[in-house]
């Protein structure tokens, strides 16, 4: 009888051990700590760019039109090709030009011999009042005549200038260089002095312009953060520029610089007039061409950019992160994400250098709990269902 009641108390000691012994293998095979994938934030420099929509103006335009009046005898150009400053565009018929200016040359010669023989009369009555032989009233009418004289030919020479000016303009050219479009008139057409239509168009298209406009916000945005020294700006506000055609992401081979920002605001847009100037010499951008062109206004140093997965927003339009404290712990954090660029978000507060950020397994996460962090890129780490990272971008 004792000898079944010991072995009863050894089996229970047993059972009780058995139990024991699975109780803390249940605590030690626990779920492991959530395993994420986080970028560590490093500050590096950032070259501040804006893409802004805008067209192109020609660099000169010039609308040629006639000053005196006549009939045109010749047309000296091509329609559509290339003219130099200076070169003749248009004859006018000179004929009756040339019969003034030949005219006027006539009454200048005729008011200097008048001239000159007053001229000597005037010499002599000098002489002659000096000795009394000659009454002083009659030595001032010598003067006066030789004043009057001297003010024919004046108004001789200026009618001969006026005249020769005349002749002048029979010849109409061309005030800048620049390539020439449709002729208004034939030979054989009458054309008046300044009239309201142009007899053809000269556009200089190298260099041209580029008329942009951008958000007075982004710009005003902009001035402040340079004069904080947070951006450095462009030398000489001179910030380079390049372009994109319309339709198309090919970038035009040449490289413009910005010239001026305007100084007012258009009240129904809210938006500030930019212009920048680009080299065109193979006259591939034409007048109206609508462009995106994308301004160099800075550098950034120390900029802080994440991926754009390891970015949420609130209810309330608030951007936020996951971050894996120094303790392996997740903790949310509120941070300001300024512009996308790329596939990044450029952050300018809520971060600092150090900080680690969760790109992915977020949806594992609650404050406060313990994580396993894998930095993204490592490949043989990531956490099951994550997105490949390749050199730290997604």
């Amino acid at each position: 009888m004792r000898g079944a009641v010991v072995v009863r108390f050894a089996a229970f000691l047993l059972a009780a051990a058995v139990l024991s012994g699975c109780g803390d293998g249940e605590e030690q095979g626990g779920p492991p700590p959530a395993e994420v994938s986080v970028v560590t934030v490093k500050p590096e420099r950032l070259e501040v760019t804006t893409e802004l929509s805008g067209r192109t103006s020609a660099y000169r335009v010039a609308e040629i039109r006639p000053q005196v009046n006549g009939i045109v005898q010749k047309r000296l150009f091509e329609e559509g090709a290339r003219v130099e400053e200076g070169q003749q565009l248009y004859q006018i018929d000179p004929a009756l030009y040339q019969a003034n200016f030949d005219a006027a040359k006539a009454a200048l010669a005729k008011a200097a011999a008048n001239e000159k023989a007053e001229r000597a009369r005037a010499a002599r009555y000098k002489e002659l009042v000096a000795v009394n032989a000659v009454s002083k009233q009659d030595y001032d009418d010598v003067m006066a005549a030789l004043a009057q004289s001297s003010a024919d030919v004046a108004t001789a020479k200026a009618n001969l200038d006026t005249a020769e000016t005349n002749l002048a303009y029979t010849k109409v050219f061309a005030p800048i260089s620049g390539i020439i479009g449709r002729s208004s008139v034939t030979e054989g057409a009458l054309v008046t002095a300044n009239q309201a239509t142009e007899l053809a168009t000269v556009t200089q298209l190298d260099p041209i312009y580029v008329d942009l406009t951008q958000s007075a916000t982004d710009m005003l945005r902009m001035k402040r953060a340079m004069a904080e020294g947070r951006i450095q700006g462009a030398k000489d506000g001179k910030a380079p520029v390049t372009l994109k055609l319309e339709g198309s992401e090919e970038q035009y081979g040449g490289t413009g610089e910005l010239q001026f920002f305007g100084v007012t605001v258009a009240p129904d847009t809210s938006m500030v007039q930019l212009r920048a100037i680009f080299p065109n010499p193979d006259a591939e951008l034409l007048p109206g061409l609508f462009v995106r062109a994308i301004v160099k206004q800075g550098v950034l140093e120390n900029a802080i950019l994440i991926p754009q997965q390891g970015v949420s927003r609130t209810p309330d339009g608030k951007a936020q992160v996951w971050l894996v404290g120094e303790d392996g712990k997740a903790m949310r954090k509120s941070v300001t994400a300024v512009r996308a660029i790329g596939d990044k978000w450029l952050i300018t507060e809520g971060l600092e250098a150090g900080d680690r950020v969760v790109v992915a397994g977020v949806q594992k996460l609650q404050p406060g709990i313990e994580v396993h962090a894998v930095e993204a890129g490592e490949d043989a780490q990531q956490p099951a269902g994550a997105p490949q990272q390749q050199g730290g971008k997604p």
